[in-house]
């Protein structure tokens, strides 16, 4: 099958990786020429060191030819640009192509989530969502993964399947797009949070306070919006909570250390500058999503204002024992 990416970032690769391994003929876009000839002349990304781009997956700014007879469309892009991105699909996609879209997050202008953003220029069934515990590089090295597949289409949950389960990764389906997105947005915010506890040197047990009352104000979130709340124990759910608000490889976790720890707020906006920091991004919009929608989420209000509004992070102790 061919299969095409749209995004040469590290999880793009990852999965392009994964794709390659299953035997499948793999071809990646990107917008930036500079780019697609780096990543063609050194077949490395500087963003998963040590991880050799196999020699059979085309890398090119060429939307035309990599996206024509595609089966399957990944769209990997950070969740800022799947708007533009979604534009330039508009006439190319073709009734027996199917989309998967593992981009994760909440446009800042419309609070659209990335599916919705989608389906506004793409008028498409065969559309899904992936997201779950998954860092770049440990699908780059084959460790064993778990994700959760979205979607009211069974031929493109076949198809996605098709193109990705294998020995080291797992696929578990659902028709909960709505529960998906959810988890796989504000968990990116949640981590910042978490971050800031580590910076502030706070133990494991303070952390899985955190989590623990994050999983019920998200579960809360998913039912006010519509989606099915059980969704918050899936692989998009409890599973990447767990793992970003847990591990220094998040680039949200290690952003929300730095100012828990009182970095110098040079450094943090220079890492602010040169890192892609979706949690940031999803931010603003999940904030403007809840007062537009009457949703009471006083952890992200309390986030927010730490982030924008200088409040202390000691405040987020006193949130954590004071939480109804």
């Amino acid at each position: 099958m061919k299969v095409c990416v749209l995004g040469t970032g590290a999880y793009g690769i990852a999965l392009a990786l994964t794709l390659n391994a299953n035997g499948h003929s793999v071809y990646m876009w990107t917008k930036f020429k500079e780019e697609a000839d780096y990543l063609n002349k050194t077949r490395i990304s500087p963003n998963l060191k040590n991880i050799v781009i196999d020699s059979n997956i085309k890398i090119s700014t060429d939307l035309d030819d990599s996206i024509n007879q595609a089966h399957l469309i990944i769209i990997a892009v950070p969740a800022g640009v799947v708007d533009d991105v979604s534009k330039l699909l508009v006439d190319k996609i073709k009734p027996y192509m199917h989309i998967c879209i593992a981009s994760k997050g909440i446009e800042q202008s419309t609070c659209l989530f990335v599916f919705d953003v989608v389906k506004k220029y793409i008028n498409s069934d065969n559309i899904s969502v992936i997201s779950g515990p998954t860092f770049a590089i440990d699908i780059a090295r084959r460790a064993p993964v778990g994700l959760s597949l979205a979607s009211n289409n069974k031929q493109t949950i076949k198809v996605v399947k098709q193109a990705f389960e294998n020995n080291y990764v797992k696929l578990r389906e659902t028709d909960d797009i709505l529960g998906i997105e959810i988890c796989g947005s504000i968990k990116n915010v949640i981590a910042i949070a978490a971050g800031i506890l580590d910076g502030m040197d706070l133990p494991s047990s303070t952390q899985a306070m955190l989590i623990t009352e994050s999983l019920n104000d998200i579960k809360e979130l998913i039912d006010n919006l519509g989606g099915n709340k059980m969704t918050i124990l899936s692989f998009a759910g409890f599973g990447d909570l767990l793992l970003t608000c847990t591990s220094s490889k998040s680039r949200n976790f290690t952003f929300g250390k730095m100012i828990g720890s009182k970095c110098p707020k040079k450094e943090i906006e220079d890492y602010i500058k040169t890192t892609t920091i979706e949690g940031l991004y999803t931010l603003k919009s999940i904030y403007k999503l809840i007062k537009d929608k009457q949703v009471h989420m006083p952890i992200i209000d309390l986030i927010n204002d730490i982030i924008y509004n200088d409040k202390p992070a000691s405040e987020l102790l006193t949130f954590l024992i004071t939480k109804q």
